[in-house]
């Protein structure tokens, strides 16, 4: 038991909700378990926790102003496979699925059992374990070929040379094949949360197509007008 307390220390949990009496009861229940806590009061603060304190597990409440807990559950799953637990109330149901469709792992509703709730928390800790554990380092589809150790990128059998923020920004893409990852999450990804230039990101992109594609009609990395960009390691949609 005292092994297990000492292993707890060491995980760090997001709580992103903005009511002070759920956040005071989180705080009690996850704390005697001898987690590590911070707590945002809303969605954008807790992006901003995502990409600087990297926690082991986010817990987030759905209903949350300036960025309810479905648009946190999308831009953190633009960057990261952290484990995310949803807590909802009863008459929140489209909301929990839509968070669920999002990239939560898991849900909670209020008013839960704090026993439930710890036994959830273990779970999705557990699962996560496992999954860095065999998190590949290298990242083979389609015409690309990416070891991220040794930071070498092969594009159709000849190897490219990238700098280091446009290597970033590949890797960033090629771990969500066919997903829309938005401006902002790119952004954030390669040049941290006080990053609030598009151009950067624009300019990169630019710089890496001209590497990668073979002609000015980019079909790895495709614009999502508005949005963002996909990434097609194939340079079509099947992937």
């Amino acid at each position: 038991m005292k092994q297990n307390l000492q292993d707890q220390q060491h995980v760090k949990i997001l709580i992103v909700d903005d009511e002070p009496q759920i956040t005071r009861v989180l705080r009690t229940a996850l704390s005697t378990q001898g987690y590590s806590l911070r707590v945002a009061a809303n969605g954008v603060e807790g992006m901003e926790a995502v990409h600087e304190w990297k926690p082991d597990l986010v817990i987030t409440d759905v209903a949350m102003p300036e960025m309810n807990g479905v648009e946190l559950c999308r831009e953190i799953r633009a960057v990261s496979e952290v484990p995310i637990i949803v807590l909802s109330v009863r008459n929140q149901e489209a909301m929990k699925i839509e968070a669920l469709d999002a990239g939560a792992d898991d849900y909670v509703t209020k008013p839960f059992s704090i026993q439930e709730l710890q036994a959830r928390v273990r779970a999705q800790l557990r699962r996560s374990s496992a999954s860095e554990a065999e998190a590949p380092q290298i990242l083979s589809a389609g015409d690309f070929y990416i070891d991220i150790p040794q930071h070498r990128v092969v594009v159709r059998g000849q190897d490219t040379h990238l700098t280091p923020k446009q290597f970033d920004l590949l890797v960033c893409l090629a771990q969500h094949p066919g997903q829309v990852l938005t401006h902002r999450a790119l952004l954030h990804a390669v040049w941290g949360t006080n990053a609030d230039q598009p151009e950067y990101l624009r300019v990169n992109i630019g710089q890496l197509r001209k590497k990668i594609e073979l002609t000015d009609e980019p079909a790895y990395i495709v614009t999502e007008p508005w949005i963002g960009y996909r990434f097609r390691p194939t340079g079509n949609d099947e992937f």
